[in-house]
């Protein structure tokens, strides 16, 4: 019984990470202009160029590159990896059907960088607390750490930077600045909340 609580836990806490970082990326990423870096960036800007929803570019783009990490990571990650980003996709469509709740935050971009770095933090945060892949920028970074001499964190933010460059074709320079923030914000929650779920990421690593 003990083991089946844990799982339903696990899950848990991966669905609700997953809600409030689609929650994040619809009420102020997307209204208020303010980017991310790495996939959640990129699902920013095909939504702006080519009108594609979010809750779908984030599942297919995560499809590709679990399948890759599957390839050469293994597949201790892969079943929580999918749950996070199956809840993504269908929170995100149920947040497009609600409607916007929160004010638009387009003409205050600072406030706009600091609550979406808060809602990327945590919600990325509790998905890699409970064991989860957070998106394809883990493994994106993780393949980037194993085949080539860059660091994790170096990494990571390559993947952010050359996302927010490209974001530069639609968003202009001085609102970059807050996207950065925005990325800094929520890479120091996803470690500090990464931290405190520590034991529990930990475990089943062989499962």
């Amino acid at each position: 019984m003990r083991p089946a609580k844990e799982t339903l836990t696990r899950y848990a806490v991966l669905l609700l990470g997953a809600a409030i970082l689609s929650f994040g990326l619809f009420n102020v990423h997307s209204q208020s202009g303010v980017t991310e870096g790495g996939v959640l960036g990129t699902t920013l800007l095909l939504h702006h160029w080519f009108g594609i929803s979010p809750g779908v570019s984030e599942f297919v783009i995560d499809v590709i590159c679990y399948a890759l990490g599957f390839r050469f990571l293994g597949k201790a990650f892969f079943k929580y990896a999918i749950a996070a980003s199956a809840g993504f996709a269908c929170f995100y469509m149920l947040w497009e059907r609600v409607g916007p709740v929160l004010p638009d935050l387009s003409g205050q971009p600072l406030i706009a960088a600091l609550l979406g770095g808060v809602f990327v933090g945590v919600g990325v945060g509790l998905v890699v607390r409970a064991g989860g892949a957070s998106g394809g920028d883990d493994v994106l970074a993780l393949l980037l750490n194993k085949f080539t001499k860059l660091t994790l964190s170096k990494s990571y933010f390559m993947t952010d930077a050359i996302v927010l460059a490209l974001s530069l074709t639609y968003i202009p320079a001085g609102r970059i600045v807050f996207s950065f923030i925005t990325v800094t914000l929520s890479s120091f929650l996803i470690e500090r909340i990464q931290r405190i779920g520590a034991p529990c990421a930990a475990a089943e690593q062989g499962a």
